[in-house]
C-alpha cells in the first residue's frame, strides 16, 4: 500500500512482481477514517485475487525507534500515532511500514532503474522531498530510521540571497524540501514573476521561452544538483532514480550529470541520474518488497 497524503492505494502483487489488483481511494485527512479507508482497500483487493496476504505499507515520516510513534510526516495528523499498532488491529495481522521514499528506492533497486546496481540512491521530487538508499537489495533505514531523510538538509553552497531560505512545516529554514519540491519551484518562479502557476505550467512557459520560467528552471536544476552532490560525495552511488512530478520533467533529468559533475568531489563523475522505471506505482510495488520473498 501507497499511503498519500491525497490518496491510498492498494495493490496485489504476486512473486514476480506482477500486479495482480489494484485500486485507489481518497485518503480522507483524518485519522480514525483513514484506518478504515486502507481495511477496506485490502479487503478489495483481497477480494479480487480471492487470497489473503502480506502487507507492507510506505507512508510519510517515519516511526521512532524510542516511542514507536510515528513521527515527521508532512501529513502532521499522523504524527504522535502508533501507526503500525492500529494498522495491525485494523487489518487482523502484521504489518511492516517503511518511509514513502524507501519503497521507491527498494522498488527501484529490486526490479527498477537501479536492479543492476549495489548502491541506489532514490529521491522523491513532488509535493515534498525524500530520499531512500537500498545497498545490495537491503534497505538502509538507520540506528534512527532516518536514513535517507536527504529534504530536510540545508541547502548546499547557499548564495547570500538564498540564506536563511525559506520556513520548512518542520520548524527550520532552508530545508531542501522548500526549493526542490514541486512547491519549492512554484513559489521561486512566483517570487521571481509575480504570477502563480502550476510546475507543469512554468515548465510549458519555459520550454516556449519565456525568460523567468527558464530563470526559475535553471535555478531549480543547480539547486537539485548541489543536493545530490552532497548525496554523492557521502555515499558514491551507482545510480541516482528520481521519482515524483518532478522527475518527469526531461529538461531536468538531461542536465543533472553535468550540474552535479560540476560540484563532487571528485575529476570525473559517470553517475546516471534516471527517472523511476515504475513511475508513480514505485512506491506501492516497494512496499510490497518489504516482504521478500523467503
Amino acid at each position: 500500500m501507497d499511503f498519500g497524503g491525497t490518496k491510498i492505494e492498494a495493490a496485489a502483487v504476486d512473486e514476480t512482481g506482477r500486479f495482480r489488483a489494484r485500486v485507489r481511494g481518497p485518503n480522507p485527512g483524518d485519522y480514525v477514517t483513514s484506518l478504515i479507508a486502507v481495511r477496506k482497500l485490502v479487503e478489495h483487493v483481497e477480494n479480487v485475487v480471492g487470497e489473503k496476504g502480506t502487507v507492507g505499507i510506505g507512508h510519510p515520516g517515519s516511526v521512532s525507534p524510542v516511542t514507536g510513534l510515528l513521527r515527521n510526516a508532512n501529513s502532521t495528523w499522523l504524527n504522535g500515532k502508533p501507526f503500525q499498532e492500529h494498522l495491525e488491529a485494523t487489518l487482523q495481522r502484521p504489518v511492516r511500514l517503511a518511509n514513502d521514499a524507501d519503497c521507491l528506492a527498494l522498488s527501484e533497486a529490486t526490479d527498477g532503474a537501479g536492479a543492476q546496481d549495489r548502491v541506489v540512491f532514490a529521491a522523491i521530487l513532488g509535493t515534498g522531498v525524500g530520499g531512500g538508499v537500498v545497498v545490495d537489495k537491503q534497505l538502509i533505514s538507520g540506528r534512527n530510521r532516518i536514513g535517507g531523510e536527504w529534504g530536510h538538509t540545508p541547502l548546499p553552497w547557499a548564495a547570500n540571497e538564498e540564506f536563511p531560505g525559506p520556513a520548512c512545516w518542520c520548524g527550520r529554514l532552508g530545508c531542501l524540501e522548500t526549493w526542490i519540491s514541486g512547491t519549492g519551484f512554484q513559489n521561486d518562479y512566483a517570487s521571481d514573476s509575480g504570477r502563480t502557476l502550476k510546475a507543469e505550467e512554468i515548465v510549458e512557459r519555459a520550454r516556449k521561452g519565456e525568460l523567468e520560467a527558464e530563470n526559475a528552471l535553471s535555478r531549480y536544476v543547480d539547486r537539485l544538483a548541489r543536493g545530490l552532490a552532497v548525496v554523492c560525495d557521502l555515499i558514491d552511488p551507482d545510480v541516482i532514480v528520481l521519482g515524483g512530478g518532478m522527475s518527469n520533467v526531461p529538461e531536468i533529468t538531461d542536465r543533472l550529470t553535468d550540474n552535479i559533475g560540476a560540484r563532487v568531489f571528485s575529476d570525473s563523475f559517470g553517475t546516471p541520474v534516471m527517472p523511476a522505471k515504475w513511475g508513480d506505482s514505485s512506491g506501492v510495488r516497494g512496499a510490497a518488497w518489504l516482504w521478500p520473498l523467503e
